[in-house]
């Protein structure tokens, strides 16, 4: 007979603590929606894009570009929503493996070792080269008091006659032309676009939208903040890729024909349109 703990007392017990722990990302969304915020006021406050404060709500921290921006954004975020963030930024560090190592201070101080002792001023030619200006300026004043002497003796022979001014004639200043603006593509340009191409316009007639485009290859052709009453028009062979932030203050015209889908204000929408878009019927 063994004496000793039952199998029964060596289970590990459940944390409690841990399961009932709330996410950095889902801790961040509670306290804008308990503030009464949306994502766009959000951003507006911030600066930070739209996109990016949706994946960090939703614990995805690779949009931020590394553990040194999501910190940055983690306190910027949770004093818009009016939260304390070192227990967030604290948080983060623990599930993605700490706070870096502090950069060595050792190069600065072996740089200040190797740095060259100043000099003293050399004297001896500062002396020489006084002497030198000197002579100089000697030479140039008798030359100019003899050039000076011809000069009046030559007015003297001549009568002393004081020659007219000529007058010279006023340059006609020219006139520049104005440049010529490049018009904006119009709704005709769009609905007279190739047939072989892909041709998306998008406008915010009555708010502003954060709005990325990308072409068929998956190049970037814009990203950023399309605002109240600008329009950006897309074209690419075969595909365009849209990403919009707010797609409920966004028109978009495709291949010359508006979309009318009821897309609501705040709504987030990844659209993809193609040559033959929209069918018809």
């Amino acid at each position: 007979m063994s004496i000793g703990n039952s199998p029964e007392d060596e289970r590990p017990f459940q944390d409690e603590s841990q399961e009932a722990r709330v996410s950095v990302g889902r801790a961040l969304q509670q306290a804008r929606i308990a503030a009464g915020l949306t994502v766009d006021d959000v951003s507006t406050a911030t600066r930070v894009r739209i996109a990016i404060i949706h994946a960090i709500e939703a614990d995805d921290f690779g949009p931020c570009g590394g553990d040194v921006y999501a910190r940055g954004h983690l306190r910027t975020l949770a004093k818009a929503v009016h939260l304390d963030p070192a227990p967030l930024i604290a948080q983060y560090d623990a599930e993605h493996g700490g706070r870096p190592a502090p950069t060595p201070a050792a190069p600065l101080f072996e740089a200040e070792r190797i740095r060259p002792e100043r000099r003293g001023p050399n004297w001896t030619a500062a002396m020489v080269a006084a002497i030198v200006v000197v002579i100089g300026f000697v030479g140039f004043t008798a030359v100019k008091g003899g050039d000076s002497g011809n000069d009046a003796k030559s007015q003297v022979a001549g009568g002393g006659g004081t020659p007219a001014p000529s007058k010279s004639a006023s340059p006609t200043p020219k006139k520049d032309k104005p440049a010529t603006p490049t018009p904006e593509p119009s709704d005709s340009a769009i609905a007279a676009a190739p047939q072989d191409k892909v041709t998306v316009q998008v406008s915010a007639p009555d708010g502003r939208s954060w709005i990325s485009a990308k072409d068929h290859n998956g190049r970037m052709l814009f990203d950023g903040l399309l605002k109240k009453g600008e329009s950006k028009t897309f074209q690419d062979s075969s595909k365009i890729n849209l990403i919009l932030g707010d797609a409920g203050a966004i028109e978009l015209y495709v291949n010359g024909k508006k979309i009318d889908d009821n897309f609501q204000p705040g709504q987030v929408e990844r659209l993809t349109y193609t040559k033959g878009d929209p069918v018809a019927g």
